[in-house]
């Protein structure tokens, strides 16, 4: 199936040679080559054709290299949840792809194993998960996630990728013990999709930016398109996305806290990428380096700060424990 988006309005200055399959409006169906039709809008300028993407079982070989790299098996996961609060929510569906990759590519390789399931949440589901995730109580009655092929397949895995893994890390953790002792990444929050030139870092959005559409928010088939992304290149970056993210997971990050900032600087921090935490009622950033992290002090101290002292909590997250409900390493810095 393809489905063309394009603007009515604009001008069809070239001829198009229309492929002698597709026949008149009241053709069947049927009797339309729908793929040469696509080919013919695609060659024109004012046509652009989204395909439906098709899960890759088997991605073949081994890609061919002149650095004898290694092979890692990553763990494309995706949740399906009653609702957004891990302590009191439930998953419902849980579907993963596990992998191998060869690290100098970033490519994968070999067959897929897929393993999806649902699980009874032992409560109604909330209306509102019914209508995001299209599952309903029927789907789910009386269901249990295997424990055995989850903890096989998680404990094959050497890094865990999910598309928003603050979200999914803690529902999975609470659920199955063995994720903690994993490496994660997020490709939502690990990537700069942005200055990739993404328009959006929406998983939909960035299949589209690839020519794939799909049925969103099923756990299967959102994994299989996550995985597909991460396979091409990143921007003008030579990189994978699956690459990028086992760069992204062998470094520690660091999470600061502006502790006590003046409630004027609120407006400032939220425009300079801060986020407020209302647990701990403070507005805290990531950042990716030590560099990152001096140079953010320093701005603190000229821009927000000026002459007052204050001891900012630093944490210190490595792929083990960022992403989860756990701490990292805890520090403070004086400004």
């Amino acid at each position: 199936m393809t489905q063309a988006s394009f603007n009515f309005d604009a001008p069809l200055e070239d001829e198009v040679d229309v492929p002698s399959a597709v026949a008149p409006a009241n053709t069947p169906a049927h009797a339309v080559d729908f793929e040469a039709l696509a080919r013919t809008l695609e060659a024109h300028p004012d046509f652009r054709v989204l395909r439906r993407l098709v899960p890759i079982m088997d991605f073949g070989p081994r890609p061919l290299s002149a650095v004898d790299a290694g092979v890692q098996r990553v763990l494309v996961l995706d949740t399906e949840t009653t609702g957004l609060q891990h302590r009191s929510d439930k998953i419902i569906e849980l579907a993963m792809l596990l992998v191998q990759m060869d690290t100098a590519t970033g490519l994968p390789f070999g067959p897929v194993t897929v393993f999806e399931g649902f699980e009874d949440p032992g409560m109604p589901i909330p209306a509102v998960a019914q209508q995001v995730t299209g599952i309903n109580d029927d789907m789910v009655k009386g269901q249990r996630l295997d424990d055995a092929q989850v903890a096989a397949l998680v404990a094959q895995a050497d890094l865990v990728v999910a598309h928003n893994a603050g979200f999914d890390r803690p529902f999975v953790e609470a659920r199955f013990p063995g994720f903690a002792e994993k490496a994660w990444a997020c490709s939502f929050a690990d990537i700069d999709w942005k200055a990739a030139g993404a328009g959006s870092s929406k998983l939909s959005s960035l299949a589209q930016d690839q020519g794939w559409f799909y049925d969103a928010h099923r756990a299967q088939v959102d994994c299989h398109a996550l995985l597909q992304v991460l396979t091409r290149p990143v921007g003008s970056d030579a990189r994978t996305g699956l690459a990028l993210l086992w760069a992204a997971a062998a470094s520690p990050s660091f999470k600061l806290r502006a502790t006590g900032s003046p409630f004027e600087s609120k407006d400032l921090l939220k425009e300079r990428g801060y986020r407020w935490d209302a647990d701990a009622r403070v507005w805290a950033c990531t950042l990716t380096t030590a560099e990152q992290l001096d140079a953010e002090l320093q701005w603190l101290k000229d821009a927000v700060y000026g002459r007052r002292s204050a001891r900012l909590e630093v944490e210190e997250q490595d792929s083990r424990v960022r992403y989860s409900s756990r701490s990292g390493l805890l520090s403070e810095r004086a400004l």
